[in-house]
């Protein structure tokens, strides 16, 4: 996505910067740019495998303790 201001014939610099910051911050590119910045990585079959036993131990545990109040 490329933004373009141009500077307004009789503006000065302080008020050209301004607008472009402006501009800059209410597109989302600072947001999307820190958000690429750094990726995460998928985790490995033996950290799913150990979330989704967590995961049903805990639905059980938590099953369990409804029944008994």
């Amino acid at each position: 996505m490329a933004l373009e201001v141009k500077k307004r014939e009789g503006e000065t610099l302080a008020a050209f910067l301004y607008r472009f910051n402006k501009r800059i911050k209410n597109s989302g590119l600072i947001k999307e740019a820190r958000k690429r910045q750094t990726r995460k990585r998928s985790p490995n079959k033996r950290v799913r495998r150990a979330s989704a036993i967590y995961r049903l131990n805990k639905e059980a545990e938590i099953s369990r303790t409804k029944k008994y109040g």
